[in-house]
């Protein structure tokens, strides 16, 4: 939240003044369709039951959330939420939990894992303090059912001023800390039932940088934890965050560090050097290669893959982009620009592990990827048609969301950048604490902006023709080669790497429209490219000749009631494909994209609800980004 601490008194002050003005005309109740029914604790459901699932040598995929946060973060809190740890278990098994806005959400499917990673920095300080704030003053229910615009509107900036004091820690803070933790790691004990659902135990460390987020979410790997969670009160360095979970593991704590919005981060993320602005070495990138095995990059502030300023011809780079306001990116040279790009996403900074490869014989930024939610609502947010926002105040309900129930609307409000949220996909044996923990360290995951695409991709050097679609292609694909987010293994005598990748779609979503693979690599120069090709699509659709991608499928979505047809697409898709252009001397990296038909974005699901018109973007390609494979000419 510290974009919103930044600049949150000027734009509060702007605010008011301006619900001021307008106060004549704001006195009026806000008809809002989405905050009903309320919420009733005798018709909450609880988790389904679920089955156990047998442990898989050729891996089971399962589902989850690494990244959600409760009453216990300061932001959360102020921002309405009251739900608990536990609440947060109840809802990502499957049960029903009260919004902060005090309507009931229920996730459409239970998760197969979670985490609740609240902010380390003052856990439990502002629950336990009970500030004067808007919503300690008055319900958000009430307010949003029984207010007007303009008290609505001075809720939402007053609530934005008092971030700052919500984030001050008392005298007495490390003994609420202290507590506040101990009932997270008690709340992730209660729930974790292994072989039907994991709960980890973790915390989110918050630093900043350059006025942009330099977040982590530590996971630990089984119920061994500190007593108290390591903060960027501690060290706003991520190599003090490393240096502590270095000393934690040799007392038998086991955890990683997960690096999330680096599209927020002002280009902090990878930057090409330390945070104290020393040049990187190979001791830094065995640490930071060590502690952060995977990275976050699609969630509810915006995707982070690639950038469309980063990568030109990249047709579907500008997906969920987070235009960096209040700050962020804001002034400075277009070479100033670039660089703050470059450090703030995942491709770019792909490409630099290669470029320091090259130039300096080691790579500070070889990471698989996931998804999550950041949801601050105790629950995950994923789905489209379901989206009940990131934090209650400021996108709680449809009429937050696209600024009907409020004076100001536009780019000012942060709900207009972001996302319905991402899911973290994992191949592990079996659904445990250890086994979960050790594909992520391994990087046999990928990341999904929400649908729950299946996703295999292998690389080798003989993977034969037809793996894709045998009936034994997992066990054949593991012993010809290597899954996602492994290394190439020696060449031989080959001619090029050859990629089996197949998807299935979502059994409740949306057809899939195609399969690309997305290359980069390093000349002789040392300077890192990338290129793209749609390897598998559906409705028999071909490259044309010259070309790496294949024309675009017709839209089936009818805006007026946010609805689509899966009537083009295809259930699944597959192919192994060789690499045309292979420099045996060029170190490389390869990804697997899966992209869904085109399908309603959460804000046309709202504008129905409202009976207003959709905003653009009004429609969306969701998709899934696997972890990388590498070549190395060594």
């Amino acid at each position: 939240m510290i974009f919103l601490r930044r600049a949150g008194v000027t734009i509060a002050i702007l605010l008011v003044a301006a619900g001021l003005f307008f106060r004549a005309t704001a006195c009026v109740k806000v008809d809002d369709p989405s905050l009903l029914p309320a919420f009733d604790a005798a018709q909450a459901l609880p988790p389904p039951p679920k089955p156990q699932i047998e442990p898989n040598p050729e891996r089971n995929l399962f589902f989850g959330d690494l990244h959600i946060h409760t009453a216990l973060s300061a932001d959360a809190y102020t921002f309405g939420v009251r739900a608990m740890p536990d609440d947060a278990y109840v809802f990502a098994r499957g049960g029903t939990i009260e919004h902060g806005a005090g309507y009931p959400i229920r996730i459409d499917r239970p998760l197969d894992f979670a985490a609740v990673t609240d902010h380390s920095e003052t856990i439990g300080i502002v629950r336990a303090s009970n500030p004067d704030l808007p919503l300690t003053r008055r319900p958000l229910r009430d307010l949003l059912l029984n207010g007007t615009r303009f008290d609505i509107q001075r809720a939402w900036a007053g609530s934005i001023t008092g971030i700052d004091t919500a984030f001050s820690r008392p005298e007495n803070g490390i003994d609420v800390i202290r507590s506040a933790w101990k009932h997270v790691i008690e709340a992730a004990e209660r729930h974790n039932r292994p072989g039907e659902f994991t709960s980890f135990i973790g915390y989110e460390w918050s630093s900043g940088k350059n006025r942009g987020h330099l977040h982590r979410n530590v996971i630990y790997r089984g119920s061994s934890a500190p007593d108290l969670p390591f903060s960027s009160a501690d060290s706003p360095d991520p190599e003090g965050l490393w240096a502590a979970l270095a000393e934690q593991s040799t007392q038998g704590m086991v955890a990683m560090s997960i690096p999330h919005n680096p599209n927020l981060s002002n280009g902090s993320a990878y930057e090409p050097n330390t945070f104290e602005g020393g040049a990187l070495d190979a001791n830094y990138a065995e640490r930071r290669n060590r502690w952060e095995r995977v990275s976050e990059i699609l969630q509810v502030k915006g995707g982070s893959e690639t950038h469309p300023i980063l990568s030109t011809e990249d047709e579907f780079a500008d997906f969920e982009i987070h235009h960096m306001r209040f700050g962020f990116g804001a002034g400075g040279t277009a070479e100033e620009e670039l660089a703050i790009l470059k450090g703030s996403y995942a491709r770019a900074a792909l490409r630099a592990g290669l470029e320091f490869s090259s130039e300096r014989g080691f790579n500070p930024f070889r990471f698989g990827v996931i998804g999550s939610s950041d949801s601050h609502n105790a629950s995950s947010t994923p789905n489209e048609s379901s989206h009940h926002g990131k934090l209650p105040m400021l996108d709680g309900s449809a009429a937050i969301r696209l600024g009907t129930a409020l004076l100001l609307r536009g780019s000012v409000l942060p709900a207009t950048q972001w996302g319905s949220g991402g899911l973290a996909a994992i191949w592990a044996e079996e659904n445990t604490r250890a086994s979960l923990f050790d594909s992520l360290y391994r990087r046999e995951t990928y990341a999904t902006s929400g649908p729950r695409i299946a996703l295999r991709f292998f690389g080798g050097w003989s993977l034969e023709d037809d793996l894709a679609g045998a009936e034994d292609a997992v066990a054949r694909a593991y012993a010809q080669g290597v899954p996602m987010g492994g290394d190439l293994p020696a060449r031989g005598g080959a001619s090029a790497p050859r990629f089996a990748v197949w998807a299935g779609m979502d059994p409740e979503g949306a057809h899939l429209d195609r399969i690309q693979i997305v290359k980069g690599w390093v000349d002789s120069n040392g300077e890192s490219h990338e290129r793209i090709y749609d390897v598998a699509a559906s409705d028999e659709r071909t490259p044309a000749a010259g070309s790496n991608q294949v024309a675009a499928l017709p839209s089936t979505v009818d805006l007026s009631t946010a609805s689509y047809t899966n009537s083009v697409g295809a259930t699944w898709l597959g192919s192994v494909w060789e690499d045309p252009d292979f420099d045996p001397l060029a170190a490389a990296f390869y990804y697997a994209r899966v992209l869904e038909i085109t399908t309603p974005r959460w804000s046309t699901f709202d504008a129905v609800r409202l009976g207003v018109a959709p905003p653009e973007p009004s429609t969306l390609q969701e998709r899934a980004v696997s972890s990388a494979i590498w070549y190395s000419p060594n």
